[in-house]
């Protein structure tokens, strides 16, 4: 393996040394700043000749390890490998303020921040983190916001409970709470057969419609709304309430709509199907922005910043969990719900995706858990 002036690189750079050294020292004998110069270039050149041996080692060692992994390394090349790359470290903070060889700088830095991803990177992949990810860090994280969650999930039925209420007393209140784009025709004066056939059991649209059109369609609607109550909860939660409150009351007036013709059945199996993961996803957004407000209002024991950037961690894991949530939310609403054309049939799927969800986020990834949650009480980062 080459070192950092092996071959043509290292006889041109010692004659170029020693041919400066000699010009300068017959042109300028008596010069005072041409000889330090002079002398500067043998200590670039002693400095270089002394650890250039180690450096070479090093980079064989990271060379090794970045082809078969840290298991080619025995335990002592391991511990030597950590040892060799603070000396290299050192080195090339000392080459930076005597050495006069650009490149000897370049292979320096080049060295260093391949033994630093070597010696201190991750030790896993990408699959490996987001298998981790699925089996432990999201449901642990929806498991520590289990206040927030509770609390989101008032919000959000209080406000269906009004809508129901308000629009069931009044069929011309729905587009208080539905806009256009939403309702897309559906409303008071829509008729029975009309929401039967057109919606609840509208004939399937084919494969690129349903989930490529649709389900796009969907998929970015739902995500815009999660993101937007996750995000605004930077500013004290009070938006996110408002927006969670606000989906809510939008699910009740359907639901009225679909009561006073005699629907009721038939519309909670329509929006069951789809609704339990995707107000799921909805609702552990809305967790995760009142989570945000929680800690910039009520940092406790901890700095307001430290505290917002470790309880924002796990607000984030549960954010990103709940986009592929409102992903598959869009795959069953825009394509297989319209395959399953029987109210029971709906419900029944509802109610094992329902059971799978609450199995998933209650017992997935409970090994070490109690010591992680003492070490979060006691403000010890996790």
């Amino acid at each position: 393996m080459e070192g950092p002036m092996e071959g043509p690189m290292e006889r041109s750079m010692e004659r170029s040394m020693a041919g400066s050294m000699e010009v300068r020292a017959e042109v300028f004998p008596n010069t005072p700043g041409v000889t330090a110069k002079a002398g500067l270039t043998l200590r670039s050149a002693e400095f270089r000749r002394v650890r250039e041996a180690g450096w070479r080692q090093l980079e064989g060692m990271v060379a090794k390890v970045e082809k078969g992994g840290l298991g080619t390394l025995s335990a002592s090349e391991a511990q030597d490998m950590a040892i060799l790359y603070r000396s290299a470290v050192s080195s090339l903070s000392v080459a930076r303020g005597i050495a006069l060889d650009r490149n000897l700088l370049l292979y320096l830095e080049d060295l260093t921040l391949r033994a630093y991803l070597v010696v201190y990177g991750p030790r896993t992949g990408v699959l490996e983190n987001m298998a981790e990810f699925f089996r432990r860090g999201w449901p642990r994280a929806v498991r520590s916001m289990k206040r927030e969650l509770l609390l989101i999930a008032v919000i959000f039925f209080a406000g269906a409970i009004a809508g129901y209420a308000l629009v069931r007393r009044d069929l011309e209140n729905f587009h208080l709470f539905v806009p256009p784009e939403i309702s897309q025709g559906r409303g008071p004066g829509s008729t029975r057969e009309e929401l039967l056939n057109g919606e609840i059991f509208q004939p399937w649209p084919g494969f690129v419609d349903a989930f490529v059109v649709f389900a796009n369609f969907l998929f970015r609607h739902n995500a815009r709304i999660g993101l937007l109550s996750f995000g605004l909860g930077f500013m004290l939660g009070v938006p996110t309430v408002m927006l969670i409150g606000y989906n809510g009351g939008a699910l009740g007036a359907f639901m009225a709509l679909h009561a006073e013709l005699g629907l009721t059945w038939d519309f909670l199996g329509w929006v069951s199907i789809h609704g339990v993961t995707e107000i799921l996803a909805v609702l552990l957004f809305g967790a995760g922005g009142l989570l945000i407000a929680e800690t910039i209002l009520f940092p406790g024991r901890l700095p307001r910043l430290e505290n917002l950037a470790r309880e924002g961690r796990r607000a984030a894991q549960a954010a990103v969990g709940s986009v592929v949530m409102l992903f598959a939310a869009g795959i069953i609403e825009g394509g297989f719900r319209q395959l399953i054309a029987h109210t029971g049939g709906r419900c029944a799927f509802a109610a094992a995706t329902a059971a799978l969800w609450a199995c998933y986020f209650i017992f997935a990834g409970r090994d070490g858990e109690d010591q992680r949650e003492v070490e979060r009480e006691d403000g010890v980062p996790n």
